[in-house]
């Protein structure tokens, strides 16, 4: 896939907006995470279509039904530990380390952005590869579950407790600590880059909202069409993988 001269163009927009930001703040959805080989729950080929997110990724069914929990789970964990991250991710660490993001706040669980090299990441619902278990709170090692086979499900704590990741299920409050930052950190941005999210799920879809009621700059990065409207200054519709890396070289 090659981009086109008016992609080009807002590329090129886009990073003379940002280099005017002093306060930049990044949101990253699924749609960066895609091109390292894991689909969109939602989308065609996502764990929806072979688990119902009703019956696998509530905090009743975690309660109640954990080994059907831990079925899907055991699919969720296997694709994140096959993937690594791409070109995006490593140009938002790259631009971190220049300066030029003062955080990345992601719905995603998977952990690529940590694994780039971003160090102020701002995990909204959470992390699949923090366990521990639900009785006794002691943290587990991530590495065994790799180990682990579907007769071993739901895994258990030595004290008899489930074990569960440290993801935000449905009908789970977002943590705490990630409000407080998220919010902190939206108040003080003059720019949000929406990176790869059409802006369904709340309340991280407000974020945009909130930086451009305070006369701040919003850029756009999806494939598709998003929620957020007119809101965007620059919308791009290309590959993340594609457009991040060329506004970073315009940048740094």
């Amino acid at each position: 896939m090659h981009l086109n001269n008016s992609q080009h163009a807002a590329i090129i927009e886009a990073a003379e907006i940002w280099k005017e930001a002093e306060r930049p703040v990044v949101l990253t959805g699924a749609g960066i995470s895609v091109p390292s080989g894991i689909p969109d729950f939602r989308s065609p080929g996502g764990l929806w279509e072979k688990h119902d997110p009703a019956e696998v990724a509530t905090i009743l069914a975690l309660r109640t039904r954990p080994a059907r929990v831990w079925e899907f789970l055991f699919d969720a964990l296997d694709m994140f530990e096959k993937a690594s991250p791409n070109p995006a991710h490593v140009a938002l660490a790259e631009l971190e380390q220049a300066g030029m993001v003062d955080a990345v706040i992601t719905q995603n669980i998977d952990g690529l952005h940590q694994a780039a090299g971003s160090r102020n990441v701002i995990e909204f619902h959470g992390n699949g590869s923090r366990l521990y278990c639900m009785r006794c709170k002691r943290r587990l090692d991530p590495a065994k579950a790799a180990a682990m086979t579907m007769d071993d499900k739901p895994w258990e704590c030595e004290c008899g407790g489930i074990v569960r990741p440290d993801i935000v299920f449905f009908g789970e409050q977002i943590p705490k600590e990630a409000m407080a930052r998220s919010f902190a950190m939206t108040q003080q941005a003059d720019l949000v880059v929406v990176v790869g999210t059409s802006g369904e799920v709340a309340p991280a879809n407000t974020i945009p909202g909130q930086v451009k009621n305070r006369g701040g700059k919003m850029i756009e990065v999806n494939l598709g069409p998003s929620s957020f409207g007119s809101l965007a200054d620059v919308a791009i519709r290309a590959s993340c993988e594609m457009v991040l890396p060329a506004i970073a070289k315009h940048l740094m």
